[in-house]
């Protein structure tokens, strides 16, 4: 792996914007610390195990999530990722003619997706095999049921990030046509559905900002890919001073993330309040670009981010079983738990952080080969339509987020978790996540 960090680093093109490399694995990471603090998990009187959130027990720090939800910096590399591959697949099309333009959108959704399906599908088989598994054995309780299903949350991001690279080529052109106003008539969508749903209680309403609030983020990317985001002070006041607004006068809560039993979450579904902090942190790391570029004109720097870039999906998808192995081990060997938020519980998050830390890298050491991409260079002689490859990236979608809310658990058992107005099953969504993923892999295949 050295050498061949090495030599990845050394032939970085000189065009290349090292600063969105950083930005991708320093937004994995951060989730993946926040969700390691966070995780509160105790054992109570009657010795049942229950993982809560640190958020919640201590509601002071919910300001933290100001800072440390980062998604929306993720989907806005997204945006600007996705706008380069398209264009740079558009121009190969256009040179192969008709057969090339028809089989452009099959091979992009397969080139982008490539590094995030392979990996989330090893990741749900081995999940989903062990609960089938462990369920035919009979073992149940304790951290297992909590475990079967809380891994799985994650999930979620996958399905979010396909529909933004699904979406990617109908909004790009949106983009090169109205630019800052097609940002806007996102903005101004997420508006109105906050409005119909707090104003006017419309059912359902809310779940357009899954689309709206997120895809208005990814389009911020298009407009860093062509340079317009220039006053970057201005975007980040602008959202900073929204957002409280929103949260000092309106019925939004000040965490942006979901909390447990909240009646109003920023999160699920999103809210224009999480569209305005997005557009606070967006404007917030364009203006530590700069001084960011110097730190990575050192190449030891620069081969770390490369060696990072080349694992962050692998270890986003595993963090959590890694720290809820912590915690079983300790379980099983009769350690005490202290009370979540206690000094005691202070001393020890370091040593869960770091021991949590050292299994994810042996996790990632066992599942890094599934996150290299093939090369792909054009769209001629792709073997499917892109009609077909959207029917397998909307099977995938809602796959994995019927997975994300369902889990693992009880795969025999028809548990079910509704998704919108739909009810799932963890063995429909792990067949639609399978079917969804094949599709895209055969269709876009050059």
């Amino acid at each position: 792996m050295g050498s061949s960090v090495r030599d990845l680093a050394a032939a970085t093109p000189a065009t290349r914007d090292k600063y969105i490399d950083l930005l991708r694995v320093a937004s994995l990471g951060t989730v993946v610390l926040g969700h390691w603090l966070m995780a509160a998990v105790s054992v109570g009187d009657d010795g049942r195990v229950a993982v809560g959130n640190l958020l919640a027990v201590q509601p002071r720090l919910q300001l933290l999530t100001w800072v440390l939800q980062v998604m929306p910096v993720f989907f806005f590399v997204g945006g600007f990722s996705h706008a380069l591959s398209y264009r740079s697949l558009r121009r190969g099309a256009e040179r192969a003619g008709t057969e090339g333009e028809r089989a452009l959108y099959a091979v992009f959704l397969r080139a982008r997706l490539q590094r995030l399906l392979r990996p989330t599908m090893v990741f749900i088989g081995v999940w989903g095999s062990a609960a089938l598994l462990l369920q035919l054995a009979g073992a149940s309780g304790g951290l297992l049921d909590v475990s079967l299903r809380l891994v799985a949350q994650p999930l979620w991001f996958i399905g979010i990030y396909l529909a933004m690279v699904a979406f990617t080529p109908p909004l790009l052109r949106l983009h090169e046509r109205w630019g800052w106003g097609a940002f806007g008539a996102l903005v101004a969508a997420a508006g109105c559905v906050d409005v119909l749903r707090f104003g006017f209680g419309v059912p359902y309403a809310g779940f357009l900002n899954f689309a709206f609030v997120w895809l208005a983020v990814h389009q911020l990317g298009f407009l860093r890919a062509d340079g317009r985001l220039r006053r970057p002070y201005v975007l980040a006041g602008a959202g900073l001073g929204a957002a409280v607004l929103l949260v000092a006068c309106g019925p939004y809560p000040l965490s942006m993330v979901g909390m447990p039993g909240e009646r109003i979450s920023n999160m699920a579904p999103p809210t224009f309040a999480l569209l305005c902090h997005g557009l606070w942190l967006v404007g917030g790391v364009e203006l530590l670009r700069a001084a960011a570029g110097r730190w990575l004109r050192r190449p030891r720097v620069w081969r770390l981010v490369v060696a990072a870039n080349g694992v962050s999906m692998t270890a986003f998808l595993w963090h959590l079983t890694a720290m809820l192995g912590v915690y079983g081990v300790l379980l099983g060997l009769g350690v005490r738990l202290p009370e979540p938020a206690t000094g005691e519980w202070w001393a020890q998050a370091p040593v869960r952080g770091v021991v949590a830390g050292v299994v994810t890298a042996g996790l990632v050491a066992v599942f890094r080969g599934f996150e290299r991409p093939s090369v792909v260079k054009g769209a001629r002689g792709a073997s499917g339509s892109g009609r077909v490859a959207a029917v397998g990236v909307v099977l995938c979608l809602f796959g994995v987020l019927g997975l994300s809310l369902v889990g693992f658990g009880g795969m025999l058992d028809g548990r079910t978790a509704v998704l919108v107005a739909v009810r799932v099953t963890a063995p429909v969504a792990v067949a639609m996540t399978l079917a969804g993923w094949l599709l895209v892999e055969r269709t876009g295949r050059t």
